[in-house]
């Protein structure tokens, strides 16, 4: 079991940089892959970016290429997400997920992020 809160989310301009973490809990975290996803209003829930547990493979969403960038601290059972050259379009409740590339079985309840233009 692996419990996930985000937090870092806010109000920013467009062109700002905001970095999201979750904090989990449990003692399978270090061995579960972890990513970011994210819900726009009216739309439905797109992956951002996805990590491996050992850290040694990523991917990205071809709209946060090169401005998103995942990263995990295992000592410190959080994963990280900084987001970079904001824009509009990236507004949404960004959500945590725990578990494999195939299948995310634990999430987070999320956290707003606005990015205003």
């Amino acid at each position: 079991q692996v419990q996930l809160v985000e937090s870092g989310g806010g109000l920013v301009q467009a062109g700002g940089s905001l970095r999201l973490s979750c904090a989990a809990s449990g003692r399978t975290f270090s061995r579960s892959d972890m990513g970011w996803f994210r819900q726009a209003p009216g739309k439905e829930r797109e992956s951002v970016a996805a990590i491996r547990w050992s850290g040694g493979i990523n991917s990205y969403a071809g709209s946060v290429k090169g401005r998103f960038t995942i990263s995990r601290d295992n000592a410190k059972n959080t994963v990280y997400l900084q987001m970079n050259s904001l824009k509009a379009e990236d507004t949404a409740v960004y959500y945590c997920a725990a578990g494999s590339f195939n299948n995310w079985e634990f999430w987070g309840q999320g956290t707003q992020v606005t990015v205003s233009s």
